[in-house]
């Protein structure tokens, strides 16, 4: 018998995911970076954020009605594989994770999606993909106690927003939407079933529209907190205006 190990599976990454406002770049303040900075997750004194500007193509997000907001989970995008109900290919974004690397490789992962195979989030045949959240993610802003992996199948079906359909879909009325009762239906679900009264915020919605997706059109796009300028609340950001700049960025740059 061979002692070689075989090569983990490569899979195709998941699609990248854009803004449907035009999103510029703002220099903030240095000093306020320097004190402030880590506590958004800023690399460098800048910002990049939306402005009015629909991006172009992304008419749709506004002005269809089969278009529904799905809640961001903020943690890291898995996708997996799996053969008659064995585990064999795992990838985070493009890297490539070998799911026999149980020591020294991130375990947190491969609990993440044990726990939902006992949830019956897993199938046994097929490729998915979703992501992975628990306290070694992103601050864990679910204050979970161990990981778990989600599928983005189901959070299309039970991480839907019923009130994105009530109210015009504006600049305004999607800022102040976010700023101020953008609540994680998520870990609403989890107060929920422990009886407390507790909100956390989300990192922000996928938008989604399923007719586009069976007519191979962009069916896709999101929007997150921190892409809108009352997000850095003790950065300064002086020539920031919504109405933006002229210029237009290369929007496939932006993550």
């Amino acid at each position: 018998m061979s002692s070689k190990a075989t090569e983990p599976v490569s899979l195709t990454d998941f699609p990248k995911i854009t803004c449907p406002f035009i999103r510029q770049t703002y220099k903030v303040n240095r000093e306020q970076f320097k004190q402030h900075g880590r506590k958004y997750g800023l690399r460098k004194p800048e910002v990049y954020l939306v402005v009015d500007r629909v991006n172009p193509g992304y008419e749709w997000v506004f002005e269809d009605p089969d278009t529904f907001a799905v809640e961001k989970l903020n943690g890291t995008n898995i996708k997996l594989k799996t053969e008659k109900g064995r585990l064999i290919a795992l990838q985070n974004r493009k890297n490539v994770l070998d799911p026999l690397q149980i020591i020294g490789g991130k375990n947190f992962i491969i609990e993440g999606i044990f726990r939902s195979i006992g949830k019956g989030y897993v199938k046994a045949d097929g490729e998915q993909t979703g992501e992975c959240i628990g306290p070694k993610l992103q601050g864990n802003p679910y204050k979970l106690d161990i990981h778990e992996w989600y599928p983005f199948e189901k959070a299309i079906s039970d991480l839907r927003y019923r009130s994105f359909h009530e109210h015009e879909r504006t600049f305004d009325n999607w800022s102040s939407w976010f700023k101020d009762w953008l609540h994680s239906r998520y870990y609403q679900k989890i107060a929920s079933k422990k009886g407390i009264d507790d909100k956390v915020f989300a990192e922000g919605i996928v938008i989604y529209n399923l007719k586009r997706k069976e007519e191979k059109q962009t069916w896709m796009a999101k929007l997150r907190r921190d892409m809108f300028d009352w997000f850095y609340t003790d950065i300064e950001i002086p020539e920031y205006d919504k109405q933006g700049r002229q210029e237009m960025e290369d929007q496939e740059k932006f993550d």
